[in-house]
């Protein structure tokens, strides 16, 4: 029977070319303007490390006064350097990890021009926990980092262009002035957005970490580092009253989760009992995907603007219902006829429904080219984001679900207006 409706679908296109390639234009347009701005939003708001996110936590403690900052202002979104290394030395996770960013001078030799690359200060545990893959070698131990040791882990695209097809492993190179031991290049980890970065304007579209090196040794040889900062006494990198460090922990199992809440409870008791912490803010533990969602990484106007797209979408359905109406009530011989030989409204129906959701597919393949098009327009504008705006296979498959759903919908009441029609009246006019 479907293949009888696939028929009777086509032989109406032929016969109505022009209503039909007016209401595929409609779907296909709505559907592109509105996949456009939920794709940007999809890669925004995705998930980076999909088959970790869920072990992964970031602690929230709040050493700040009150008065500080302004309204909405959060010093705890970051750590001071006492409490980063308490909670590190204190091992109470699977794994722990500090960081903080940092931008150097790399010297690549042979005459070739000196340059600036952004990169990650972190402690030993930071690869194991966050799945960062290497092509060769590895990352240090915690020995290593505590013995300040002057060594690197390289992304596969500086090591790329430092050394080209050659292993840069065991190779020197030359960051800030300083030589560094090459012992571990990645394969090209740029996990987006960049959620273990700081929380300071835009960073999670537009940084890329290019090297890592220990952040001990950083501190040491007081390297340059990039980021929010915050201070409300004394400027130090290791005093108290400045945050800009970032610490993320790995709990495999929700009963490691309580045990560490309870942990930073207590420490946040100890650390008030010290004269710490002025404000009686409770220490938070926030999943991966919790904390992406407070620091609001998507802007207020791409949400706005995916919500104009889909109101866009809805006037091209109505208008869609329209020609569908035309369309459908134009037919009212045909569907006297097949009335008069048995057929029941629920077939007719069916048949019209067949048709609405051909009529979407084709809509649905419009609107992926009108899509492809408008992410291509996205990726032109100046946004850190604009670069991610790329369709992926689940978006693809949206975009066709997306249309014959609409499409359906906007059958059904041409569909059932056609099932109505009197057959009598009709062959008696005919």
């Amino acid at each position: 029977m479907f293949r009888y409706y696939l028929e009777l679908a086509l032989r109406s296109f032929r016969h109505n070319k022009a209503l039909t390639a007016l209401i595929v234009l409609a779907i296909g347009i709505g559907i592109g303007a509105s996949m456009t701005m939920l794709t940007v939003l999809h890669v925004m708001s995705g998930d980076p490390l999909p088959s970790r996110s869920a072990k992964l936590f970031y602690p929230h403690l709040e050493p700040g006064p009150s008065n500080f900052g302004g309204p909405g202002f959060d010093a705890g979104e970051e750590f001071t350097w006492p409490d980063a290394m308490n909670l590190l030395r204190a091992h109470r996770a699977i794994r722990q990890a500090m960081m903080a960013g940092g931008q150097v001078a790399v010297s690549p030799g042979g005459g070739r021009k000196s340059f600036f690359s952004t990169g990650r200060y972190v402690s030993s545990e930071f690869f194991a926990m966050f799945g960062a893959p290497f092509v060769a070698g590895t990352g240090w131990t915690s020995q290593a980092g505590q013995e300040r040791a002057r060594v690197v882990v390289l992304n596969g695209e500086l090591a790329r262009k430092l050394f080209g097809n050659q292993s840069a492993v065991g190779r020197a190179v030359h960051l800030q002035g300083r030589e560094f031991r090459v012992i571990g290049v990645l394969h090209d980890w740029h996990p987006e957005p960049l959620f273990y970065g700081g929380a300071s304007g835009d960073w999670a579209f537009k940084s890329d970490d290019h090297f890592f090196l220990p952040l001990n040794t950083a501190m040491d040889l007081k390297l340059p580092t990039l980021g929010s900062e915050a201070c409300w006494g004394p400027s130090s990198r290791t005093g108290d009253t400045c945050s800009w460090l970032q610490f993320w922990v790995e709990l495999d199992t929700p009963a490691q989760v309580a045990a560490y809440r309870h942990f930073l409870d207590d420490y946040w008791r100890d650390q008030k009992a010290h004269g710490r912490f002025p404000q009686n803010v409770s220490p938070e533990l926030h999943g991966l995907m919790q904390r992406l969602q407070a620091l609001h990484l998507v802007p207020s106007d791409v949400k706005l603007q995916a919500w104009l797209a889909i109101g866009f979408l809805v006037v091209c359905l109505f208008n869609t219902i329209g020609l569908m109406l035309a369309k459908f009530l134009r037919r009212g011989g045909e569907v006297s006829v097949r009335r008069a030989m048995g057929a029941t409204r629920r077939d007719i129906f069916l048949q019209l429904g067949v048709e609405a959701a051909i009529l979407g597919l084709a809509g649905g393949l419009l609107g992926l080219l009108f899509t492809w098009l408008g992410l291509w327009l996205v990726r032109q504008r100046p946004d850190a984001y604009a670069r991610l705006a790329h369709l992926d296979l689940a978006m693809v498959l949206g975009v066709f679900v997306l249309a014959v759903v609409a499409s359906m919908l906007a059958g059904l009441l041409p569909a059932w207006r056609a099932c109505r029609i009197p057959p009598a009246l009709k062959l008696k006019v005919q």
